[in-house]
């Protein structure tokens, strides 16, 4: 704790009262840091350089008293005026510093410890000013237009081994939010979405036209050619099971080898006609299917009936639980998928986040209509919280200076910038003097 000059006798506490500081004060002192012990301790030095200046003059002023009434030469009148004002001008400027911490000598004179007493003033006062003066919107678009953030962004952008640190803290950062987030609400959040979108929207009308376009371009012949091929493949791979099942269809009267007959008849016929139908691009039975595909998606895009049965059937799929347990799946793929690219240095994500980086920096570096938009986003989003936020940042001005305990930040201040008003006693003890000295000239002058 920083204690009073012994060599400054007219200093006394900050508010003249006696007793131990309060408990908000001593905790402040204990918290003081070294910067601010070495700080008082400059203050100190100064108290003394200048209490020392003021008792110098007063030795100068007696002895000069002392010699002019001792018959000594007109040198004394002289020496006795400038020491007298010098002591007048270093106790004005004592009273007028020591005024700003603390009441001088203790005394309760008027409009003295102006900090301790007017500290919820100041930071109003602070407040405002800062707001006035730094949070205008016009101070902010100034600066910032001055500053010219884009062109400088763009180069350091540019920079190949920036960008890989941007890339890098990007990749960093979207593995922390997407370690964050818990996998229950996201997935409910999706499926949630899909199920919403989904049930808010008709799906028949878009599939017509999709089913449409599809038959108009052929897209689905080869659909139909797969179908044929596996249809025939299978046929001959189960031929015994399509017969025991035509055979096991048959009146049970029938003889068994006219069943085995009438099977293999059949599965012959069945076999010849999927056989044709592979082979044959223009068979009658693929035209009759894209007849009906056409019909099909027609009536999916006008047809309320067949429209109706198809929002039943999707509601339907949507609220399986197979198919809400798929959509909540997704999102853990996505993620895991997101967080591999995220850490591989080499992956296609990382690389062409790099690249757009450097093109967006030499972007920004050559074209100046695209600075121009930026700056121009940048301004307008600064003005914005500055405009808007502007009374809550000075309450915060305000608010810290009010709940700072009186003592404690009167002593900060003066730790502050106390160094410098004590050479504002030892000028006006010089300034005093000279003052003193050419008045005392002047006078003797005119008075001869």
């Amino acid at each position: 704790m920083d204690r009073m000059n012994p060599m400054d006798p007219m200093e006394a506490t900050p508010t003249g009262e006696a007793g131990p500081p309060p408990a908000a004060a001593r905790a402040a002192f204990s918290s003081e840091t070294a910067l601010d012990v070495e700080k008082r301790r400059g203050v100190r030095r100064m108290k003394t350089i200048a209490t020392a200046l003021l008792l110098a003059v007063a030795v100068v002023y007696a002895l000069a008293t002392w010699a002019r009434s001792a018959g000594a030469g007109g040198w004394a009148g002289y020496a006795a005026a400038a020491a007298e004002a010098g002591m007048v001008g270093a106790l004005a400027d004592w009273f007028a510093v020591t005024a700003l911490f603390r009441r001088p000598m203790g005394l309760p004179i008027p409009h003295t410890a102006i900090i301790p007493t007017k500290k919820d003033q100041l930071g109003v006062s602070l407040g405002e000013f800062v707001g006035e003066n730094f949070l205008s919107g016009d101070v902010v678009r100034m600066r910032l237009r001055s500053v010219g953030i884009s062109s400088r962004l763009g180069a350091w952008l540019a920079e190949p081994a920036h960008a890989d640190r941007v890339t890098a803290e990007l990749a960093t950062a979207l593995r922390g939010a997407l370690t964050v987030l818990r996998d229950s609400d996201v997935q409910a959040v999706v499926g949630e979405a899909i199920t919403r979108r989904a049930d808010a929207q008709e799906i028949a009308p878009g599939l017509g036209k999709m089913l449409e376009r599809i038959v108009a371009d052929g897209g689905h012949h080869r659909a139909v050619d797969l179908v044929c091929l596996r249809a025939h493949d299978w046929l001959v791979e189960h031929n015994e099971s399509v017969m025991e099942a035509v055979a096991g269809g048959a009146p049970g009267w029938t003889p068994r080898f006219v069943d085995r007959k009438v099977g293999e008849r059949v599965y012959k016929e069945l076999l010849r006609f999927v056989s044709e139908m592979r082979d044959m691009p223009d068979h009658p039975a693929r035209g009759a299917l894209d007849r009906f595909l056409a019909d099909f998606a027609g009536d999916l895009q006008s047809d309320t009936d067949t429209r109706t049965r198809v929002e039943r059937l999707k509601g339907e799929v949507l609220g399986r639980g197979e198919v809400q347990d798929l959509i909540a799946s997704a999102w853990a793929s996505v993620r895991a998928m997101i967080v591999a690219a995220a850490e591989d240095e080499r992956s296609e994500l990382r690389l062409r986040a790099r690249a757009a980086i450097l093109s967006l920096g030499a972007r920004l570096a050559t074209e100046g209509r695209l600075r121009a938009k930026v700056d121009g986003w940048l301004e307008d989003a600064a003005v914005y919280v500055v405009t808007t936020y502007r009374d809550e940042i000075t309450s915060l001005i305000t608010e810290t200076v009010a709940g700072w305990d009186a003592e404690h930040t009167s002593r900060k201040i003066e730790a502050h910038i106390g160094r410098d008003l004590q050479f504002i006693r030892i000028n006006g003890t010089v300034v005093g003097a000279l003052a003193g000295l050419v008045i005392y000239t002047v006078s003797g002058l005119l008075g001869a």
